[in-house]
């Protein structure tokens, strides 16, 4: 099976994750996909395919080999972002792109233009795949998925192409943060592992945000406007004048490559009581913690002014940097810059300006960068992958499997 069709077969399932529920997986639909997997992997000949309580599947494709290889891992994630519908996906695939803005709906006046999203020039000649403008498309992390079983098949096919211990992965409630929580990381026995979760092709990224939770309740006082003077204390002004003390200069849309930011993702409430939800990212350990400093300090600040307990933080850490855990092992970044050289693509070392299931796995004891997709605009409407990028991605991890055996 091509991999495009792999792919275009997994965004059926509808697997979004849920945030804040204690579970794992979030949602049951997510298990659907799951069997589905672990049916397919044995169907290629990975006897030992299963899926655990959890949701998370593995499997192994052992050694035919007496050469000493390293026990390498691959690994995506079967949810699909919260942020965007993700059911009922109408996948099509434009052949040949042109150069020109893409009509995803015309009822609906939805259009991906190349003056907003230059990358589509990159690829006239290809075959763009990309919805109808009402779902996102799932190649994140579907197309991940889809690039390691045809990997897989690759060796499963062709015998006599030596290959070591190959462990294969795909977890749940990575979207929702949680995709690392009950990973069996020993169960796992790779002796490194690498997330096929990132974006355009050629990137290879080992270096993630620091990121942690803010969240701020502003307790107020309630009282008829008519007799509110000096007794009126509105939680939701007080919400805003909190706001309006960060940094405007540290917000996402005014940051970049290594910049760090603190993100108001969500707000509600009335005069009694309001609640502000607020993402905290940096690179840079010593920025991040100042970040979140800031945050106490404001606190502190507002409680002084309006009184004691009106407003509280609760901060909680999420995953951390994984680049101290890469660099004393960066031969997993070196071979992997490699295999892209072999089959003609230019690799390009980028940050991740948020964080994966990697980040938090080498922090378990399971060095895992991440490598792309080659997908495009995720978490939207506008995503799009290239079937070309898709076959190259798959390329290049057969590569680095032949690397590691030679």
């Amino acid at each position: 099976m091509k991999v495009h069709e792999r792919f275009l077969n997994y965004v059926k399932f509808d697997t979004q994750s849920v945030p804040d529920v204690e579970i794992i997986p979030s949602s049951d639909k997510q298990k659907i996909l799951g069997q589905y997997l672990v049916e397919e992997m044995k169907s290629l000949g990975i006897k030992d395919a299963f899926m655990d309580e959890h949701c998370y599947v593995y499997g192994t494709l052992e050694k035919n080999t007496d050469k000493n290889t390293p026990v390498i891992g691959f690994i995506a994630h079967m949810d699909t972002s919260p942020d965007m519908p993700g059911n009922d996906i109408k996948a099509r695939i434009i052949e040949n792109y042109d150069g020109s803005d893409i009509v995803l709906n015309s009822e609906k006046d939805i259009t991906m233009k190349t003056e907003m999203f230059e990358h589509l020039l990159n690829y006239v000649g290809n075959d763009l795949i990309v919805t109808d403008g009402t779902t996102l498309l799932g190649a994140d992390n579907k197309a991940g998925i889809a690039e390691i079983l045809s990997m897989a098949e690759y060796f499963v096919n062709n015998p006599d192409v030596e290959h070591g211990t190959i462990k294969i992965a795909f977890t749940p409630d990575e979207e929702v943060g949680s995709g690392a929580d009950m990973f069996d990381v020993k169960g796992f026995g790779a002796d490194f592992a690498y997330t096929v979760d990132g974006g355009e092709l050629g990137e290879i990224e080992y270096e993630n945000f620091n990121a942690a939770s803010a969240k701020v309740t502003i307790n107020g006082v309630n009282i008829h406007p008519g007799s509110a003077k000096n007794k009126m204390k509105n939680s939701i002004l007080i919400g805003m004048e909190f706001q309006n003390m960060l940094p405007i200069h540290e917000r996402p849309d005014s940051t970049e490559n290594y910049e760090g930011f603190s993100h108001l993702n969500d707000m509600s409430g009335d005069v009694e009581k309001t609640h502000l939800n607020y993402i905290i990212r940096d690179h840079s350990n010593e920025k991040f913690e100042a970040k979140k400093d800031r945050f106490l300090k404001t606190a502190d600040f507002l409680n002084s002014k309006y009184g004691e307990g009106t407003v509280i933080v609760e901060l909680k850490d999420s995953y951390y940097n994984m680049k101290e855990k890469i660099l004393p092992h960066m031969h997993i970044i070196e071979t992997a810059k490699q295999a892209l050289l072999n089959i003609g693509i230019e690799p390009e070392i980028v940050p991740i300006r948020g964080g994966t299931d990697g980040a938090r796995l080498s922090y378990m004891g399971l060095p895992c960068p991440n490598l792309c997709t080659g997908g495009h605009n995720y978490h939207g409407r506008y995503e799009y992958i290239p079937v070309q990028s898709m076959e190259k991605v798959v390329e290049m991890l057969k590569e680095i499997v032949r690397l590691y055996t030679k």
